[in-house]
């Protein structure tokens, strides 16, 4: 038996780099394309283990390539 994925979490975990915004906003756009809920998870693993999730869709990455850094703080821990 096959299941669907219903959710997709995406986080952000070590130092910056070029595009995680990019990155981030395709997994968002191409999870409401497909419908499947994405949720972002920030501040990376500290926010996983203290729960800090927060729905994210197309709406919500809109403008982001042209920022630095992430919208999701990657913390390096």
């Amino acid at each position: 038996m096959t299941s669907e994925i219903k959710t997709i979490g995406v986080f952000t975990s070590g130092g910056d780099s070029p595009g995680m915004n990019a990155a981030i906003r395709a997994v968002v756009r191409t999870c409401a394309y497909m419908n499947v809920d994405c949720v972002g998870i920030y501040r990376g693993y500290q926010g996983m283990i203290e729960g800090d999730f927060k729905p994210m869709d197309a709406r919500s990455v809109n403008n982001i390539i042209n920022k630095g850094g992430t919208i999701l703080n990657s913390p390096r821990c």
